[in-house]
């Protein structure tokens, strides 16, 4: 695999002198083309801010950003981001499909190319035949993927998630998590996605990056063993699934949090061992 984003000394800090607030403190990680990584840390602890210098929407006060071995220092063309709350990043003027066009006038392509690309993509994420309509007649978990189609039509070599499911109920939310994990897969598209919560990023990812609290700081890079296909319930169920969600449960509670947990595992084995033993006895 060839590297598609390289994060290398990373830093960023609002303010200057006493009063600064770091947000991001010294992180380095890369992902490869085709990987899905989830980042997963506490509320409040730079993971917008991260995605923000990645995008290219803030310059970093220290640190570089490569994607597919150029350094950002402004948006790339070739980089999409979907954001956690739809409402706001539709334009409720422009039919569906007019949205999932927008961001493709500003390039090259002929205006049947813009149509065609759009109408691709509402079909990826199940909305064929819903270009006519507004955002406004759409559900929620519907406006998002029409969110995810305007990203898509782009062809980014990065695609850039902001807590993408947070607005939208569980079950929503559970079908957009299996429409982003069959989608990637069919695109081969790169996704850097940022959650608060564990039980997604052990879901979605192929690994999970688990940041600090504020300021952020990468405290472990899980590998995630599960098979590429996965369901809703088998999945979540499987002893692999539940030790990893166990384990970056563990890092973000941090070291105290995570002796007390690892207390409590050996009290209940050596419980049940005793259980064992006597029941032997008898």
């Amino acid at each position: 695999m060839s590297t598609m984003l390289e994060v290398s000394d990373l830093s960023h800090r609002y303010g200057a002198g006493d009063k600064a607030h770091v947000a991001v403190n010294d992180l380095t990680f890369t992902v490869e083309a085709g990987q899905l990584a989830c980042i997963v840390g506490p509320s409040g602890c730079g993971k917008s801010t991260l995605l923000r210098a990645i995008a290219g929407l803030v310059p970093p006060t220290s640190g570089t950003v490569s994607l597919h071995g150029d350094l950002v220092t402004g948006v790339p063309d070739d980089l999409a981001v979907v954001f956690q709350d739809y409402s706001r990043s539709l334009f409720p003027w422009l039919t569906v499909a007019k949205n999932v066009e927008f961001p493709l006038r500003w390039t090259k392509l002929h205006k049947a190319e813009r149509r065609k690309r759009a109408a691709s993509a509402l079909e990826a994420v199940g909305l064929a035949g819903v270009g006519a309509k507004f955002p406004w007649q759409l559900s929620g978990g519907m406006q998002q993927r029409v969110s995810i189609a305007r990203a898509l039509a782009s062809r980014p070599a990065l695609l850039i998630m902001d807590e993408p499911f947070a607005s939208v109920d569980a079950q929503t939310r559970f079908e957009l998590e299996d429409l982003l994990r069959r989608v990637q897969r069919e695109q081969g598209t790169t996704v850097l996605l940022v959650t608060h919560d564990i039980d997604e990023s052990v879901y979605l990812g192929d690994r999970v990056l688990v940041l600090s609290k504020s300021p952020a700081r990468i405290v472990a890079d899980l590998p995630v063993g599960l098979p590429a296909e996965r369901d809703q319930i088998t999945t979540r169920e499987s002893a692999e699934f539940v030790t990893l969600r166990g384990e970056v449960a563990r890092l973000l509670h941090g070291p105290a949090s995570a002796a007390v947990a690892d207390e409590a595992e050996r009290e209940l084995v050596e419980s049940e061992e005793a259980v064992v033993k006597a029941e032997a006895k008898s």
